[in-house]
């Protein structure tokens, strides 16, 4: 027998071999690793592949060519196995994984409206119900709209209460929803009765104070407009956001754009008026700033002040809701606790 015929046999034989274990092989690994033993690298064939080498010249064409197609169909076959043993695989999993079609689905988380949304809603409401109109206006504002035609100016020292961001000397992110109603009266005649709500800023953080917050502003403009229309206003409100039991007064106090002008306080409503620390043993709640609109706002929007008054006030929705829900810190509004807000 010539040396062509017995590497001719060996490889047969090599290949019967190979079939027959990767035939009886389990699971992926095991026909891995059979294919790893006859194919590989350090592999039989790729040992008789370097046997063929050896052969005279005239029979190594046809043996080469005889190797080469075993180890094609040695790899053909090894991913057959494979293919064939990871659908047995999934046949598997499918046969023992119950699936019961009269369980019901499982519901996604459904979100909600945060405590502040519903709060401003709310009070919103109040008012539309007493003919208000809501109006918006742009939290990137001008120091004219902010502060000078509200009867700020430049140099007044009541601008140091209200310390807000700057994008440029004249340009501010607004520190109050009053600008509305001086947009709202450079636009449109009296009568007029909105109310503003929207986001404000100051420079200002502590636990009753945040930088960002939100405000709710209103005003009424008409002929003959007294301060009694602005309490019994403000008293229809507090008594239906707070309860018709809970009490309220007027303190004097001062804003640039309204004279005279009030803060507006109410019963605490934590201790009904003994005396707790959320209201610092008074027994009252400051919870807005109110007054009748200076005449020098109106001569900046062109309105008569002879012929035409109005009322303002201003309450911070936070401040609101802090009360309604007994919180001492403003903060957590802001903290993203879902135990916190899944409460509301």
């Amino acid at each position: 027998m010539s040396a062509g015929n017995g590497v001719r046999e060996k490889l047969k034989k090599l290949e019967r071999e190979a079939l027959a274990e990767l035939q009886a092989a389990r699971g992926e690994a095991q026909v891995r690793s059979v294919s790893t033993k006859y194919i590989g690298r350090k592999g039989l064939l790729t040992h008789w592949l370097k046997e063929v080498g050896k052969l005279p010249a005239k029979e190594r064409p046809i043996l080469g060519q005889m190797a080469n197609q075993l180890k094609a169909t040695l790899e053909r076959e090894a991913e057959r196995a494979i293919e064939e043993e990871r659908k047995r695989q999934k046949e598997e999993w499918l046969r023992l994984e119950q699936i019961d079609y009269s369980l019901p689905g499982r519901r996604p988380l459904r979100g909600s409206k945060h405590l502040i949304t519903q709060v401003t809603e709310e009070i919103v409401s109040i008012f539309e119900g007493l003919g208000f109109e809501v109006s918006e206006g742009p939290e990137v504002e001008l120091d004219y709209y902010n502060f000078e035609a509200l009867n700020f100016p430049p140099d007044h020292p009541a601008r140091d209460m209200q310390d807000t961001f700057y994008f440029s000397p004249n340009v501010v992110l607004r520190t109050h929803t009053s600008p509305v109603q001086v947009r709202t009266m450079e636009r449109r005649n009296p009568p007029l009765r909105v109310i503003a709500p929207g986001r404000v800023y100051r420079h200002d953080s502590d636990p009753t104070h945040s930088p960002m917050f939100h405000q709710v502003e209103g005003f009424i403009v008409d002929q003959q407009i007294t301060f009694a229309d602005l309490k019994g206003t403000l008293t229809y409100f507090v008594h239906q956001f707070f309860g018709p039991e809970v009490q309220m007064r007027f303190r004097p106090s001062f804003f640039p754009f309204t004279e005279p002008s009030a803060e507006v306080d109410i019963q605490c409503v934590i201790c009904r008026g003994e005396g707790c620390p959320v209201c610092k043993k008074s027994g009252w709640l400051e919870i807005l700033g109110s007054g009748m609109i200076d005449p020098e706002v109106f001569r900046f929007v062109g309105y008569d002040p002879e012929l035409y008054t109005g009322f303002a006030f201003g309450l911070g929705v936070e401040r609101i809701a802090m009360l309604r829900v007994g919180l001492s810190d403003i903060r957590i509004f802001f903290e993203n606790n879902l135990q916190f807000l899944k409460q509301f």
